[in-house]
């Protein structure tokens, strides 16, 4: 599928603005601009496994679309939610548990590139990743 392979971050796009919305500190923040991310996608039908690797973890997630399932983010932010798929975009919408708050989450490929939109309280963030 069009999702399947390994991607390496390549550029952000307000980035911080995104992550001190979502009331990351600081320190966290100046880190988590640098985090070296790489995912690691195969889908099979309906089911994703997604390997993140980063400099501050890694995990491995696995979900069936339109199923909700718990996750941490790596600032340690609990959510809850699904992934579905509108066309050839996955959408997530997810819900914080310490707040009640909608974290959305958009992945495409846009020519050799995946696209990673996240939007939470009217900011926005892309991020870049190459085959890799």
């Amino acid at each position: 599928m069009a999702f399947d392979g390994t991607w390496k971050i390549d550029r952000n796009e307000n980035y911080e603005k995104f992550m001190e919305a979502m009331g990351i500190g600081l320190m966290k923040r100046k880190l988590g601009a640098h985090d070296n991310l790489k995912l690691t996608i195969q889908q099979n039908g309906d089911k994703f496994n997604v390997k993140e690797a980063s400099n501050f973890r890694n995990i491995e997630i696995e979900f069936t679309l339109g199923v909700n399932f718990e996750y941490s983010l790596a600032d340690g932010t609990e959510l809850s939610g699904a992934w579905t798929l509108e066309g050839n975009k996955l959408v997530g919408t997810f819900t914080r548990k310490d707040n009640g708050k909608v974290l959305k989450a958009y992945r495409e490929i846009v020519g050799d590139e995946l696209v990673q939109t996240y939007i939470y309280e009217g900011v926005e963030t892309k991020r870049f990743f190459k085959r890799g």
